[in-house]
């Protein structure tokens, strides 16, 4: 009974200590964000009132001679860079909004700029540790009459292009092979036993996907195994998992960079699929879904904490920079209307559309956290 409880309690200490890692991670890309308008901030001369690591009630807090002021708050989910007259007019030179618009341009894009950047830095050290991202066969299906060992998979085939395009990940397969009927050829690079060979496999499906989760198709075209629960019919042992191929210095900075640019453009491959009705709320998730997401992939080893960290940062790049109020994409275009207009729409006006935005998006976070549980 007591040996029970102990592995009980250890369990649960270790999941607690993998949300936290998660809360560490989300902390890290939140404020390497906030960072990015700082010092660009400071190299362009803007006032700044406070620079915060975290939300909600202070903690510490230590004031400059020439009034800034940086702060820890107690809530560990954000935090943000004040600059003077952000949101009001301001006689202040230095204030942000009597800036030049090229300035604050400068200023509102560098956070995402600092996200991307830092990303593709721990995707680097990432590749450079363990290998670029692959994918890697579990097992495979009995071959069927008609098929043969040189053009079907085999297990621990390490997938490394498709159709002459390199693969990363399961959407960049999914990409290579879309629109193909069952029975059509495509050729793969792969690694067999440690040898690089070309492989020209015959699908035994169409390749058709509907979205980034119809997995099991991809699955039934390859022919790889994947197991079922019996009791509801869901995939529980999936046929592809991610893998390292080591590569020399320069190729490995010229993978880093590609696949930093392969996670942006499933960022925007999900929004299409959100936007269309491809893919519902429930494939989305609010802070509480992302911290638990990104804890049981912390969970796998620190090739998935590098792996996560680097998504993490590459989506708060994207996201950030869309045209949605409160985000800096918004402020991006309010800026640019300005630069063209020669004035500004009302500030009153742009600050009550930045405020209600920000309201409305971490009600949108709460509702899909909360659809998510029932």
């Amino acid at each position: 009974m007591n040996f029970l409880f102990l592995a009980s309690f250890g369990q649960v200490a270790s999941y607690v200590g993998y949300v936290l890692l998660a809360v560490l991670l989300l902390l890290v890309m939140i404020t390497v964000h906030e960072l990015g308008h700082y010092l660009t901030g400071k190299m362009l001369g803007f006032g700044i009132d406070e620079f915060a690591v975290g939300f909600g009630p202070k903690i510490f807090s230590k004031k400059k001679k020439d009034g800034e002021v940086f702060s820890i708050r107690a809530l560990p989910l954000g935090g943000f860079c004040a600059f003077s007259g952000e949101d009001e007019d301001s006689k202040d030179p230095k204030a942000f909004n009597n800036r030049k618009p090229w300035q604050r341009l400068i200023v509102l894009v560098s956070g995402a700029l600092m996200n991307y950047l830092f990303a593709l830095l721990i995707i680097c050290v990432m590749f450079g540790a363990y290998g670029k991202n692959a994918l890697v066969t579990y097992k495979v299906n009995d071959l069927p009459l008609g098929y043969d060992s040189q053009n079907s998979f085999i297990s621990r085939d390490v997938i490394l292009k498709a159709n002459g395009k390199n693969v990363y990940i399961t959407s960049d397969l999914m990409s290579a092979i879309e629109g193909k009927e069952a029975g059509e050829t495509v050729d793969f690079k792969i690694m067999r036993q440690g040898k690089v060979m070309d492989l020209t496999v015959k699908l035994r499906e169409h390749t058709n996907f509907k979205n980034l989760e119809d997995i099991t198709l991809l699955y039934d075209a390859l022919g790889v195994y994947y197991q079922t629960d019996e009791t509801n019919g869901e995939m529980i042992d999936g046929g592809l998992y991610a893998t390292g191929v080591k590569l020399g210095f320069f190729r490995t900075i010229g993978a880093s960079v590609e696949y930093s640019i392969k996670l942006a453009g499933t960022v925007f491959i999900v929004l299409g699929q959100l936007l269309t009705g491809k893919l519902g709320l429930s494939s989305m998730g609010g802070t509480v879904t992302t911290i638990a997401v990104t804890a049981q992939a912390i969970s796998f080893g620190f090739r998935n904490l590098l792996n996560i960290g680097a998504f993490i940062g590459v989506n708060l790049a994207v996201f950030n920079l869309l045209p949605i109020p409160a985000l800096d994409g918004s402020r991006v275009i309010f800026t640019l209307i300005e630069w063209v207009r020669g004035k500004p729409i009302s500030r009153k006006v742009e600050g009550i559309i930045h405020t209600v935005g920000l309201v409305l998006l971490v009600l949108f976070a709460v509702f899909i956290d909360l659809q998510r549980c029932f």
